[in-house]
């Protein structure tokens, strides 16, 4: 006795139903192009009083060719939000400064920080080797506000 058509059924139409067998190529796929592309904020703002200026300038520099030291009412100066004694200034921006020469360093100081205390700040980052420092102002946090 002999099969009718060997056995096997033919399929009568087409599926209609949507093919998922890439879906989890895809969700890979967007979930690297958002971990690639992202940045993420590496220092947290402190809460200083801003010094006025009648003029400022826009810095034109990519975020990770600026080093922000803040100088709080205190007297306390952090850089990349780690509190650095004023006489080790030079020791934790040298090695910095020396893998990016690119560099410039903004110093975002209270208003009521005395300028004794920024003179020294300032020789710690001559005796470093930096020569690219700015000031930052509120006039430039307001400009900064606007263009975000």
């Amino acid at each position: 006795m002999a099969i009718k058509d060997s056995g096997f059924k033919k399929k009568q139409g087409s599926d209609s139903g949507i093919p998922t067998s890439s879906m989890a190529d895809i969700a890979f796929l967007l979930l690297i192009f958002f971990m690639v592309t992202t940045v993420f904020r590496t220092e947290k703002t402190r809460q200083i009083e801003w010094t006025e200026a009648e003029s400022s300038q826009k810095l034109e520099e990519k975020r990770r060719d600026i080093l922000h030291v803040w100088i709080e009412r205190s007297g306390e100066v952090y850089i990349n939000d780690q509190l650095v004694p004023i006489d080790q200034i030079s020791d934790v921006i040298r090695p910095i400064y020396g893998d990016n020469r690119q560099l410039v360093i903004a110093l975002r100081g209270d208003a009521q920080v005395s300028y004794d205390q920024i003179n020294l700040i300032a020789e710690e980052l001559q005796e470093a080797g930096s020569v690219r420092v700015t000031f930052a102002t509120r006039m430039e946090q307001r400009a900064n506000r606007a263009r975000r």
